[in-house]
């Protein structure tokens, strides 16, 4: 199958290392723009505290945050739960904490992926203990059939199959995340991967 990277040459370089584009730059733009007016009515009236997940979150999270219409704050978290595999350890560390209080708040956690749920349910359980006035989820991507807990994503962009993607904020070993789009790696790029 040929991938289209588009006529930026900078994106050419990863020709060669991914196997299908999943989701365009416009497909996504599109629904950042349908889930910022959701957002934007669901909190009209309220202020609204935007957490990061990082580091794959930030593409997804400002290009989302430029189509909310309200008062807003940022802040953000790292965690791991992958290491350099391509499938959650489900063991997961705090790296970065809050900068900000959220106790009374209205917070929104923005997540570039969901796949066994493990990560954000051990996120959403922490930030639970905070005290906010309301948290909701706002995902890219979710992965259709590979949850390990239920958890509820009141704001979802796209599900994909149970395959490891890359671009638009995801990385493989810090690589990748610049690529507009969201595509899949060839498999001899991460086949010698602990996973």
């Amino acid at each position: 199958m040929e991938t289209k990277l588009g006529d930026d040459k900078s994106m050419k370089v990863f020709e060669h290392d991914i196997e299908e584009v999943l989701l365009t730059h416009e497909q996504i733009q599109s629904k950042a723009a349908e889930l910022g007016a959701q957002i934007s009515a669901d909190y009209a009236g309220s202020d609204l505290l935007l957490v990061g997940v990082l580091k794959g979150a930030f593409v997804f999270m400002a290009d989302l945050s430029r189509h909310v219409t309200l008062p807003m704050e940022f802040d953000f978290m790292a965690v791991s739960s992958y290491g350099a595999a391509t499938q959650t350890s489900g063991v997961v560390r705090i790296l970065k904490d809050l900068d900000h209080e959220i106790q009374g708040r209205n917070v929104l956690l923005v997540e570039d992926i969901v796949d066994s749920g493990l990560t954000l349910s051990y996120l959403l359980k922490n930030l639970r203990t905070r005290k906010p006035a309301s948290l909701e989820v706002c995902a890219l991507l979710q992965k259709t059939g590979v949850q390990q807990v239920p958890i509820e994503i009141r704001y979802k962009a796209f599900e994909i199959p149970p395959v490891f993607v890359v671009g638009y904020g995801l990385d493989y070993g810090e690589r990748f995340r610049n690529l507009p789009f969201v595509g899949t790696l060839r498999p001899d790029v991460y086949r010698d991967a602990v996973s």
